[in-house]
Formats: structure tokens, C-alpha cells, sequence
């Protein structure tokens, strides 16, 4: 009996990873759907300016970010699927509205119900995982959940490109089709995901160990690692947000890409991201004390290829920094950082840790793609806002290391 239930663990874990692969996949198909399609959206609702079409993300974006904490808060206390299965709900339903969409306004309301929606998934996935998967598979685990991130990426940039630019379809009926998925990954959810009141069944069992690790504002608020680590994923999402956001529009407008090549091309990100995160993640679980290097390297490494990316000349070179961003970027760095607020996170509040780590995370989300579109506009191009955010990467890593530095013990 007893080994039965070991394997029934051990069989969940699994089926944890693939169902909250899966939900990552059809979050990022709506994400970068539209993306590679403006120009169509602008000549269609009538829009005349690159901040107003970034407005449709940044509404996005911060309702997303508003549902972070509480989310987060609520999955501790009400368990994970009580929270999850509302949220794509509200997914499908928003996805639809903006499928409905016959104005700029409409489909920033419907931005804003769908990021509401999509706003609970964060805190209570990551807090499903951590509690379900053995932490020596930390990394590698929390990798493969979040290739369903590059994998719905590259589906809606190349699906849209395709099926817009050149098979002509009308780019409504993408977010029909996506709203299905979701409404389609809700029932999955609702059949395979154990209800759950409580993070952490062992630490419950220990009250007073439960007692003096709880997940309170000071503790989120005014450790320092936990600081640097909300500081660094700020940077690392404001990166990556303005190029999920901007980079089929750069490539259209200022380097001459085509039809499906801009989603192709765009795409590259996603791809090269799923091996550099399954890579980096399992060596930063063989060598889980030289998590931070790895860290901080991959972040350093992650801003040359943004800055390179517009200040080479040919369109290979281009592509060669756009695949070894997304090897080195955010999708690569991202399960190294999870894994690192796993294990300084504290045992009672789990979803609220998580809540708050990415709620720092997508601010950026919602200033990245107005603010670089209002440099677009005042300039001409986008070159400068991808300066800006390497710029910015540079400091969250620098936060990062100055936190981490051990002091040597003074000799008296």
C-alpha cells in the first residue's frame, strides 16, 4: 500500500508539470497573438499611433499585475484550484470579448477582463509546484512548465503571421480559437487538480515551526535577498515584455522583414529559450550553490544580445543575437530565479511569496510596451527603448550580486 501511494505521488508531480505546461502554453498564445498583426488591428479599429496599440498590452498587463498578490493570498488560503479554475474562466471570457472587439475601447476592456483572468494563474501555479515536485527536481521541473511559455510564444507569433498575413484570415477568429483552448484547459484543471487548503501539509504538522515562518509583509517586504530578487525579475520582464510586445513591429518597420518571416523570425526567441532553460536549470540543480552565478551571468549575457540586437547591421546577425537572447533571456533565467524564491520563501504562504515576486516582475509589463512605444512615436524608431532596457537588466543584476556578496569575516 505504501508503495502505492508513493507512486501515486510521484504520478501527480508529473501530471502537475504537463497540466501547468499546458496552461502556460494557451496564456502565451493569447499574449503574442495579436502581436505580429497591429498593422491590422490599427487599419481595422482605426488606431493611428504606436503608444495607443501599446495601451492593448499595458491594460493587459496591469490588470495581470493587480491580480498578483491577491491571487497569490487566496490560493494559501483557499487552495490552488479554487483560484486557478475562476481565473480561466474569466480567460475565456475575456478572449471572446476581445474577439468581439469593434473599437480601441472594446478591446481594452476586453484586455483588461482577460488579464484579470489570466492574473490568478501565477501565484497558484508556482505554489502547486513547489509543493508537489521533490526539490532536488526543482529546476528542471519548473523548466519544463515554463517551455510552455515559449511554446504558446511561438505558436501565436507564427500562427498569426501565417494565418493573417498570408492565408488571409480575419484576425478575430484567432481569438475564438484561443478562447476555446482555454475554456478546453479549464476542464483539465477542474478534473486533475487535487483541492488543497493548506501549502504545505508538513509544515502544518509543526505549528510552531509554521509560526515563526510565515509569509508577512515585513518578510516579504524588508528582506533584501527577497528585494534583489523583485528588483532583478522587474528587469528581466521589462526586457523581455518589449520585445514580445515591439520586436515583430521593429523587424517590419526598420529591417524590412515580410509576412510570416516577421513571426518566424520573432519566434527564434521562443525556441532557442526551451533548450537554454532545460540546460541552465539542471545545472543549477547539480550545482544548486552556484544558483546565483548562474544567475547573474545569464542576465548579464541576456542584455548584450538585447543591445546587439538592434545595432547590427545585417539581418543574420540580427537573428544569430535574437536566438542566443532567448538561450540566455528570461525563459533561461527565469526557472533559475523561481527555484531561488522557492528556497528563501517562507513555508506558511507559499502562493503569497510568488504572488509578490511577480507582481515586482510585471510592473514592467505594463510601463515596457507604452513606454516604448511613446519612444517610437517622439523618434521614429524603437532602437532607443531596446537601450533602455538593457540598461535596466544591467542594474536589476547588479541589485542582484551586491545582495548576494558574503562578507569576509573580519580578523580582530
Amino acid at each position: 500500500m505504501r508503495d502505492a501511494g508513493q507512486q501515486g505521488k510521484s504520478e501527480y508531480w508529473k501530471k502537475v508539470i504537463v497540466m501547468l505546461c499546458l496552461g502556460w502554453t494557451v496564456i502565451w498564445i493569447y499574449r503574442t497573438i495579436l502581436n505580429p498583426i497591429l498593422p491590422e488591428i490599427e487599419r481595422d479599429l482605426n488606431v493611428t499611433s504606436d503608444a495607443s496599440m501599446g495601451l492593448i498590452f499595458s491594460v493587459f498587463f496591469f490588470a495581470y499585475t493587480m491580480m498578483q498578490i491577491p491571487s497569490g493570498m487566496l490560493a494559501d488560503r483557499f487552495g490552488r484550484k479554487s483560484i486557478i479554475i475562476p481565473g480561466f474562466i474569466l480567460f475565456t471570457v475575456g478572449a471572446l470579448l476581445a474577439g468581439f472587439s469593434t473599437s480601441l475601447m472594446f478591446l481594452l476592456v476586453a484586455s483588461f477582463v482577460t488579464g484579470l483572468g489570466q492574473g490568478t494563474y501565477y501565484g497558484p501555479a508556482y505554489s502547486l509546484s513547489s509543493e508537489t515536485i521533490p526539490k532536488e527536481k526543482r529546476g528542471i521541473s519548473t523548466a519544463i512548465i515554463n517551455s510552455g511559455s515559449a511554446i504558446g510564444m511561438a505558436i501565436g507569433l507564427i500562427g498569426s503571421s501565417f494565418l493573417v498575413k498570408d492565408v488571409g484570415w480575419n484576425w478575430r477568429v484567432l481569438l475564438f480559437i484561443t478562447a476555446g483552448l482555454a475554456f478546453s484547459l479549464m476542464l483539465v484543471f477542474a478534473k486533475n487538480i487535487k483541492k488543497t487548503t493548506a501549502p504545505s501539509k508538513t509544515a502544518a504538522k509543526d505549528t510552531e515551526e509554521g509560526a515563526q515562518d510565515k509569509a508577512t509583509l515585513k518578510r516579504l517586504l524588508a528582506n533584501p535577498k527577497m528585494i534583489a530578487s523583485y528588483v532583478l525579475y522587474f528587469a528581466t520582464c521589462y526586457g523581455y515584455y518589449m520585445i514580445v510586445t515591439w520586436l515583430p513591429s521593429y523587424l517590419q518597420d526598420e529591417r524590412g522583414f515580410q509576412g510570416s518571416a516577421i513571426g518566424f523570425a520573432a519566434a527564434l526567441v521562443a525556441f532557442s529559450a526551451i533548450p537554454g532553460a532545460l540546460l541552465f536549470s539542471r545545472l543549477s540543480d547539480k550545482f544548486m550553490h552556484k544558483k546565483i552565478t548562474f544567475i547573474i551571468i545569464l542576465e548579464l549575457l541576456a542584455a548584450a544580445m538585447l543591445y546587439l540586437t538592434v545595432s547590427v547591421n545585417t539581418s543574420t546577425l540580427l537573428i544569430v543575437c535574437l536566438i542566443l537572447y532567448g538561450f540566455l533571456g528570461k525563459l533561461a533565467v527565469e526557472p533559475l530565479l523561481i527555484s531561488y524564491v522557492a528556497d528563501i520563501a517562507p513555508k506558511q504562504g507559499v502562493g503569497a511569496t510568488f504572488g509578490f515576486f511577480n507582481f515586482f516582475g510585471m510592473i514592467s509589463s505594463v510601463v515596457a510596451p507604452f513606454v516604448t512605444g511613446v519612444i517610437s512615436d517622439a523618434t521614429g524608431s524603437k532602437v532607443l527603448g531596446f537601450y533602455l532596457a538593457t540598461i535596466i537588466i544591467v542594474i536589476g543584476a547588479a541589485v542582484m550580486l551586491l545582495t548576494n556578496v558574503k562578507k569576509k569575516p573580519q580578523i580582530s
